[in-house]
């Protein structure tokens, strides 16, 4: 589980430097695919899964309440995201989007730190 979330840091790391370097490319990638299945199942999975190795593994981490809390929220984010119907879902993202593109490099920033404190937490 250790690799899990340090890889999962990493990837953390990378998409928002894709977000720093590539904004643009970003919202229109995530506009295109909003409706899309796939895009719903993973956003819900994803959250569910990381979260609930934050909360198996919290336990042996630097900061075990932390990522109990951080897990439980992946966890409640996730089950709501599923329970979504697919349009609003979509609807969802692309309110997001709209709303926020204009603080994607602050938003890019706070995932390199959380990457990097996901990272440290467990090493």
């Amino acid at each position: 589980m250790k690799i899990f979330i340090i890889l999962f840091g990493l990837f953390i790391i990378a998409m928002a430097g894709l977000m720093l370097l590539r904004a643009k490319f970003f919202t229109e990638t995530m506009i295109k695919h909003a409706e899309s299945a796939w895009m719903h199942i993973l956003a819900a999975s994803v959250r569910i899964v990381f979260g609930l190795v934050l909360v198996l593994y919290a336990d042996q981490s630097r900061f075990p309440l932390t990522l109990h809390i951080i897990g439980w929220i992946g966890i409640v984010a996730g089950v709501l995201l599923a329970l979504l119907p697919r349009a609003k879902f979509a609807r969802l993202i692309n309110w997001a989007l709209k709303q926020f593109t204009r603080y994607i490099p602050v938003g890019a920033l706070f995932a390199i730190i959380f990457g990097g404190f996901l990272i440290y937490a467990v090493v």
